[in-house]
């Protein structure tokens, strides 16, 4: 059964660009938390059955259906994943035409002998007894970023409007590749639900350049939602020491990593060229120090009129949510919210009922329902 618990969140609100931002100022306000279920093992992904319920995936395989009253039950049928490090069942997301088709989408890590990379696997979600199962499953696609580790998967999917599907991956710790067009890491991809390339996209028909390629030079995008306006695809992606990046991504840009950034490396090193360079983007926005994001959605429900237009942005290392106060592209305030959970954010999901969604990630992970005062 869903539980409230009452908590005082402080906010920590400041001025921010691209360029960095004013002091910060600190307010108060007041959330109910709900918890709608509790006991999750690194749970990555939520997605919201019209019927009700919800699928959430967790690192190690299992993609679990939580009712309405909270209890959990494992979908049977998801594909062998390479669990190891950040790789495993990632996102899930359901076709925009789920009611008819059936079908959802999951991006996981597949191990072969030269490695493990991001895939995506289809399926249908039927009945089965008080769950669900899912049936005719099959890899539609499998990245040829292969490499031994488990670092930098990136994998969200987002379904664009005209009903083609979106993969993000990362360099899988190993920033050249981000910028070797016949390389899958380090990008944004696009393909169809069959999982080929769409005809129209950037690079089909270009010498030694992967045809699902939407854009490269990402270092480990582990966020991506579209823009409710205007249907852009928005991402987050993490840097290293500092440098996690908002970013636009368009269709056949270069966004820079690691000519360019806005973070060091971990040994305080400087990364490739400098923060700019002819050629490449710039981000919307960054970070440093780094907050590790995971997860994001833009908010334009009425339950948070405050927020209308606001990009949520869950954070790992710090710990919270940061809201980005948009003005068009620009990121013009940020407030961070929920510090006093202490919990790493993984996954920042509006649903169907106009509520934010929250997973947290540990070994004791929770889905959280925000419910404003």
């Amino acid at each position: 059964m869903a539980r409230l618990a009452k908590l005082k969140a402080s906010l920590i609100v400041g001025l921010a660009s691209v360029l960095g931002g004013l002091g910060p100022v600190s307010a108060q306000t007041d959330f109910q938390i709900e918890i709608v279920a509790d006991d999750l093992l690194y749970p990555w992904s939520v997605a919201f059955l019209p019927s009700g319920g919800y699928l959430v995936t967790e690192r190690d395989g299992t993609l679990q259906f939580v009712d309405k009253t909270g209890r959990m039950s494992a979908v049977t049928g998801t594909p062998d994943v390479f669990a190891n490090g950040q790789g495993g069942l990632l996102d899930v997301v359901l076709t925009p035409d789920f009611s008819s088709s059936r079908e959802v989408f999951i991006s996981y890590s597949e191990g072969s002998p030269g490695g493990a990379g991001t895939s995506v696997y289809r399926a249908r979600l039927m009945p089965e007894g008080n769950g669900f199962q899912l049936q005719d499953g099959v890899t539609i696609f499998s990245g040829n970023n292969r490499s031994h580790g488990g670092r930098h998967f990136g994998s969200r999917l987002v379904f664009a409007k005209d009903g083609t599907l979106f993969v993000t991956t990362g360099d899988r710790g190993d920033g050249p590749r981000a910028q070797d067009p016949s390389d899958h890491a380090g990008s944004v991809l696009r393909i169809a639900r069959n999982g080929n390339a769409p005809a129209d996209n950037p690079f089909i028909g270009a010498k030694d350049h992967q045809p699902e390629i939407w854009s490269i030079g990402h270092r480990n995008p582990q966020s991506a939602t579209l823009h409710p306006t205007t249907g852009d695809l928005w991402t987050v992606e993490h840097g290293a020491k500092g440098g996690d990046e908002v970013n636009k991504p368009e269709a056949g840009k270069n966004y820079g990593w690691p000519i360019i950034s806005y973070g060091r490396h971990y040994t305080g090193g400087k990364i490739g060229e400098g923060t700019s360079k002819a050629g490449l983007e710039q981000p919307v926005h960054y970070w440093d120090p780094s907050i590790a994001p995971s997860g994001m959605t833009f908010v334009d429900s009425s339950r948070y009129p405050e927020w209308q237009g606001n990009l949520l942005v869950g954070a790992l290392r710090g710990r919270h949510i940061s809201v980005l106060e948009m003005d068009n592209d620009t990121v013009v305030r940020e407030t961070k919210i929920l510090q006093e959970l202490e919990e790493r954010i993984r996954d920042v999901r509006q649903g169907p009922d106009g509520y934010i969604y929250v997973l947290t990630d540990s070994d004791e992970g929770r889905l959280l329902r925000l419910l404003p005062e």
